[in-house]
């Protein structure tokens, strides 16, 4: 059977549901099949040596591509406007790809210092067993990117709405910076899925823990990198040697070159035959079956996300017990101006918040939590509550946790798509427990 594909489509409620898929050719099933195998039948062995010798694209072996998680790859560079995607195990093994599919020990990047902290701990300590350095700068100052690159910087890295603080990276100006010295931006975008698109804004990677929203139901880890396909990585040669020097670990092939007759893909078809092929961190068929059924509602998850985050936000300024609220509706000057610029239809579903009675009553708070969820996650349906300081960011030191916006006695929240008046109920009386 044959079907006709389903019209191109700029708008991520459509995209969301059509991009990469519109039925099987053999049943016609409408949902995209589960392809639960290690494996894949060669045509002959011309069609084995073509996929090998990478003349063809194609299914080899599950660990390198699959197809149900193709259609994830696809619907996801199509939904951030790149031209391919590689989807693996979790948002930490994207993360970690993004940057060392560029660097080789003795090699740098530049971060922003406004990360989560699972982030932070990788490029701290982990990344320097490989012998990469990292470089933290204070993102409200774009210059300081500059300012810290030098001959052997591969990367510049931002989060869009970094958690905890909240504060929009400045991403036009950090990327225009880096295109002028021939320095690519990596946006993790987890937190601003829908919100924003940071590669129409000059960044030249986008990654995302999809376990997070878009999966959004709590249910399967994992993380994609899509690739821009607007970064000449061939024009900066001396910067870029694992793209354009013979890798000897595939037949010597330089991948500027190599990618060149399946188009501007150079960067993540190495992520794709050299990391996910040696290091082995693919995204599991099932749970990209998973995540392709919450990618499908997204855009409209994180309408209801935003529209009860902004009523959480007011709810909490104006609370008696309540020293200060993070959230971007809140922000004024230039962190909000900014927060309006890059975020279309809403500033998010994080917010946090320190009570005035300190730690302890933070405590109280959330053991007095009944609708809310106590767990290590953001981007759920449901809405979850968290104390950074001893859970999520405890591997940071006092120094470092000041600096990513975590103070001991700040709470965070992820605002689900519960009725607002139940979250609200639930939160006051939690409110009303931690002061008694």
């Amino acid at each position: 059977m044959t079907f006709p594909p389903a019209p191109a489509s700029s708008h991520p409620e459509t995209i969301a549901l059509h991009a990469g898929w519109r039925a099987d050719a053999t049943t016609g099933s409408v949902a995209v099949p589960i392809h639960q195998t290690t494996s894949f039948q060669f045509q002959d062995t011309a069609h084995a040596e073509r996929l090998f010798g990478l003349a063809e694209l194609g299914n080899i072996y599950t660990r390198i591509m699959n197809p149900t998680v193709d259609v994830l790859e696809q619907r996801m560079a199509a939904l951030e406007g790149g031209v391919a995607a590689l989807a693996v195990g979790s948002g930490q093994a994207a993360t970690a790809f993004s940057v060392m599919n560029l660097c080789s020990a003795g090699d740098n990047i530049v971060s922003s210092t406004d990360l989560y902290g699972g982030s932070v701990n990788l490029f701290a300590n982990t990344l320097k067993q490989f012998g990469i350095e990292v470089r933290f700068v204070d993102p409200a100052d774009p210059q300081g990117f500059v300012a810290a690159t030098d001959a052997r910087t591969r990367c510049w890295y931002a989060e869009t709405l970094p958690n905890p603080k909240l504060q929009v990276f400045p991403i036009a100006e950090v990327a225009a910076l880096g295109r002028a010295i021939g320095v690519p931006l990596i946006m993790d975008n987890t937190a601003a899925p829908i919100l924003c698109r940071p590669l129409d804004l000059g960044a030249a990677v986008v990654m995302h823990s999809t376990t997070k929203w878009i999966g959004g139901h709590g249910n399967s880890i994992g993380g994609v990198v899509v690739d821009g396909g607007n970064f000449d990585w061939a024009a900066h040669a001396e910067r870029f040697p694992t793209l354009n020097t013979p890798d000897p670990s595939y037949h010597g092939a330089i991948w500027t070159v190599a990618a060149a007759p399946l188009g501007p893909i150079a960067y993540i078809l190495r992520m794709r035959t050299c990391l996910l092929r040696d290091l082995g961190a693919p995204m599991a068929p099932f749970n990209a079956f998973l995540t392709l059924q919450g990618l499908e509602s997204l855009p409209l998850r994180i309408e209801r996300h935003c529209a009860n985050a902004i009523r959480v936000a007011a709810y909490l300024a104006n609370h008696a017990g309540i020293a200060s609220v993070t959230h971007p509706s809140l922000q004024d000057g230039e962190a909000r101006a900014r927060a309006d610029a890059t975020l279309k239809g809403g500033y998010g579903s994080l917010m946090g918040f320190e009570l005035k009675a300190g730690a302890e009553a933070g405590r109280r708070f959330i053991e007095a939590l009944r609708l809310f969820y106590h767990v290590a996650n953001i981007g759920d349906s449901r809405s979850l509550a968290i104390h950074p300081a001893t859970t999520t960011h405890s591997q940071l030191t006092a120094e470092q946790q000041m600096a990513s916006g975590v103070s001991p006695g700040y709470v965070r929240l992820s605002i689900g798509i519960e009725h607002i008046d139940d979250i609200i109920a639930d939160l006051a009386q939690a409110l009303d427990a931690s002061v008694a």
